[in-house]
């Protein structure tokens, strides 16, 4: 046989032309025309669905297209879990799976091929996942549970299901018994369960590890345990809200001097800017053998794990010198304390002048409701309250004054509240003096600021009002009007005692209507806990988008509650 080094010039062409080819022969030809968005389908699987005394060692799986092999890997889940690595034995657009090890006699087996397999050559999902169930035993277990998971994208959820034999399983550390995944619409079934007593999470798992990673994973608790006996069948409507779940403390990590006056701290993670002071601050001058208190604290337009503190006094430069924190909240309500690292000096001086970087609602803004108007302007440096309340005006276009509370949410930050009814569909403006806005080192900008907005109309406003239906006694219950066009809006109500229901003063728009049992009586959703184990509220979505429109109340809206 020849070898390479003893292969002339032409032939090597020649060879290196026929590998290609051969390579090529597994794959789809060049595509034309119409770019492929058809999603791939499984069409045919082995063993049948239903199977019993299922004996061999692999399943078989056909799809409607050539797809991408890995993703095929990464999406087969099998209930009850096997261990080990299963083995892909492919041909075309069919595919061997084969089991690590022998199966479990007399156990039902549900394999789910999950929407993360993608064609080859478009790179679609499927639409929906795909289950097939059989047995090593002589019956098949057919029980199931049904719901939906309530995401913007559902689209690979998956479903940790938990038989409660011992105590509380931890999706933290213990893997599922029983696996499926949500489609493209937030629909999962959980099928081929035996009987007994089930806690089953929602879990967005990046990692795919069948592990709960809080750091980097959403998870849905569960309204309820579900108990299904030998004669039960089907259990409907366990849904979920995705949440993020953070335990992890945050960490001071580092402590720079922007300049003499400024001190720029780097968290692990955002802080809740409404729990910090400058009393939670201060610096250790070891060198010195001193301790200096803080004069600001501030988060300025800084990163979101990131703030600032202003000293009271000017550090030496060459000595050493540490800064502490104590008690402070990330956005999760965790708290650490006694924190500390040692501080990069500067004795560069600040030159830098105040400026405003944000203001809430925007300026120039027209809907501004003239009832429950509240204004914030934030910026980039700390100044002395004192003065800056002196630099403040609040009146309509004629110079009328309009009586205001202001405060301060921190150093850097002010907050408007007018002390009277603003009239609808009326022009404001809110007047702030630079010159008083001054920093420790007295920089300034002599300019006055005209914040200027408009209030809505009285008659662009819009409603919505109906009844609820639902069997029984609800107490509790809670409404909320979820706008699909600005998130962080919403409107909350509590129905009334003939379960009619009306929310006013509405900004036009689309929303959803979601109600809650507020068992915990907060006025808010609880989405349940990890450590310890807490469920969520019931909850339920009205099935419609409802599209709000100026000038118009939605009238008799019928709201289903089935749980």
């Amino acid at each position: 046989m020849a070898t390479i080094a003893t292969i002339k010039p032409k032939h090597f062409l020649f060879l290196i032309i026929a590998l290609l080819m051969s390579n090529c022969a597994n794959q789809l030809p060049p595509g034309g025309g119409e770019i492929d968005k058809i999603p791939p389908h499984i069409e045919e699987i082995y063993p049948p669905e239903g199977t019993i005394n299922f004996n061999e060692d692999y399943f078989e799986i056909g799809f409607s297209e050539y797809v991408e092999k890995r993703s095929v890997k990464e999406a087969i889940f099998i209930s009850p879990a096997v261990e080990g690595e299963l083995e892909l034995d492919w041909s075309g657009k069919f595919v061997r799976v084969y089991f690590p090890d022998t199966l479990k006699q007399n156990i039902t087996y549900v394999v789910t091929i999950g929407t993360d397999v993608v064609d080859y050559n478009n790179k679609n999902n499927m639409a929906e996942a795909y289950s097939f169930t059989f047995s090593t035993g002589p019956e098949i277990d057919k029980r199931i549970i049904t719901g939906k998971v309530f995401d913007e994208k559902p689209q690979g959820v998956l479903l940790f299901a938990y038989l409660l034999k011992n105590g509380n399983p931890n999706p933290l550390e213990v893997k599922p018994d029983y696996i499926s995944q949500a489609s493209a619409n937030g629909d999962y079934k959980l099928a081929g369960l035996s009987a007994g007593n089930y806690r089953i999470f929602a879990v967005r798992d990046e990692l795919r590890d069948l592990l709960f990673q809080p750091d980097q994973d959403q998870i849905g608790f569960p309204s309820k345990d579900v108990k299904l006996e030998e004669a039960d069948s089907l259990f409907t409507g366990l849904d979920f809200i995705l949440t993020k779940i953070d335990t992890v403390k945050p960490r001071l990590l580092t402590a720079t001097m922007t300049d003499r006056d400024h001190i720029l701290l780097n968290f692990s993670e955002e802080l809740n800017h409404e729990t910090f002071f400058p009393k939670n601050f201060f610096l250790i001058d070891s060198t010195a053998n001193r301790k200096v208190e803080m004069l600001y604290a501030f988060k300025g337009n800084t990163k979101p794990s990131e703030m600032v503190v202003v000293p009271s006094e000017t550090l030496p430069i060459q000595n050493t010198v540490y800064l502490f924190v104590d008690s402070i909240k990330d956005v999760n309500g965790n708290v650490f304390t006694n924190d500390f690292v040692q501080v990069t000096l500067s004795d560069k001086p600040d030159t830098t002048k105040i400026e405003l970087f944000n203001s809430t609602p925007a300026e120039g803004s027209k809907d501004v409701d003239f009832l429950s108007s509240n204004y914030n302007f934030r910026f980039n440096d700390a100044f002395n309250y004192n003065l800056a309340l002196t630099g403040v005006k609040f009146t309509d276009t004629s110079q009328m004054k309009i009586p205001f509370d202001i405060k301060f949410p921190d150093n850097a930050s002010i907050n408007i509240t007018p002390l009277i009814r603003l009239e609808a569909s009326k022009e404001y403006i809110i007047g702030i003096d630079f010159s008083k806005l001054r920093d420790k080192s007295g920089n300034f900008t002599d300019t006055i600021y005209k914040y200027e907005f408009k209030t809505i109309s009285g008659l662009d406003f819009t409603g919505v009002n109906g009844i609820l239906d639902y069997p029984g006694e609800k107490k509790n219950l809670q409404l909320e009007l979820h706008s699909l066009d600005k998130a962080e809006k919403k409107y909350s109500i509590s129905p009334r005692e003939n379960k009619q229901f009306s929310f006013e003063r509405i900004l036009p728009g689309k929303y959803l209507l979601f109600a809650y049992a507020d068992a915990d009586s907060n006025k808010q959703f609880s989405e349940g806990g990890i450590t310890p184990f807490k469920f969520s509220e019931e909850f339920t979505f009205h099935s419609d988008t409802l599209n709000l429109r100026a000038r118009w109340i939605e009238t008799d809206v019928r709201f289903k509650i089935n749980k």
